[in-house]
């Protein structure tokens, strides 16, 4: 699980920030101040920050350039400004992109996988093809033609369960229990995930292609 440090003062942006990449699998810690952030790069092994320029008790151009005299971690600056002087000392201040706000969450999020696979961060190891679908365990994500597909955490360790073992039927139990690390209580929640999945990887749900069903049984992912 990569570890990423989210540095900004804004809480609701910290707040959405913080759900979607957990929602990707990410282990997500969130310092609101330029102090705490050091703190917490001290005292844990970050894999990626995402920094505001501007923060309450420091400068994010100097703290990019403190983090980065002592740490290797790809950086994302984040800043209300939309200027080419501020774009490239930020890069001369060790910053390897940057957006401005408001921004796109799922490009963030894009921009932070493709810097995450030039650093060596994430490889492209553990890549499953079938069709027009690829899993890729590494990146933690999904494309259909070519396009990805916003899977939960939940939902692409389904998939990636179901499509690295083709044709093997799992039951309901073993589903939840392979997901969620612990005995199942309720199973009917592997069924709404199923559909969900469907929905989003499937050319037509009502039709599958790759998550079938084996009734009586359970699911399996179609090895032809």
């Amino acid at each position: 699980m990569m570890n990423v440090l989210i540095v900004d003062d804004e809480k609701l942006i910290v707040k959405g920030l913080k759900y979607s990449l957990e929602q990707q699998g990410y282990k997500v810690f969130a310092a609101y101040m330029g102090y705490e952030a050091m703190e917490l790069i001290e005292k844990n092994t970050m894999d990626f920050i995402i920094l505001d320029l501007m923060l309450p008790d420091a400068d994010g151009m100097m703290l990019c350039k403190r983090i980065r005299a002592d740490h290797d971690i790809p950086i994302l600056m984040l800043t209300a400004k939309d200027g080419d002087y501020d774009k490239i000392l930020g890069f001369e201040f060790g910053a390897d992109d940057y957006m401005t706000k408001p921004f796109n969450t799922l490009e963030l999020i894009a921009r932070v996988k493709a810097i995450m696979r030039r650093a060596g961060k994430i490889g492209e190891g553990k890549v499953i093809a079938s069709g027009s679908l690829e899993i890729n365990w590494d990146e933690r994500s999904a494309y259909a033609e070519g396009k990805e597909i916003n899977l939960t955490a939940k939902e692409f360790d389904m998939l990636y369960l179901l499509a690295s073992n083709p044709g093997r039927v799992f039951t309901r139990e073993e589903i939840f229990r392979q997901i969620w690390k612990e005995d199942a209580f309720d199973v009917r929640t592997i069924d709404v995930h199923i559909r969900n999945l469907r929905d989003k990887v499937e050319q037509d749900a009502k039709h599958p292609r790759y998550i079938m069903t084996k009734w009586g049984v359970g699911y399996y992912f179609n090895k032809g």
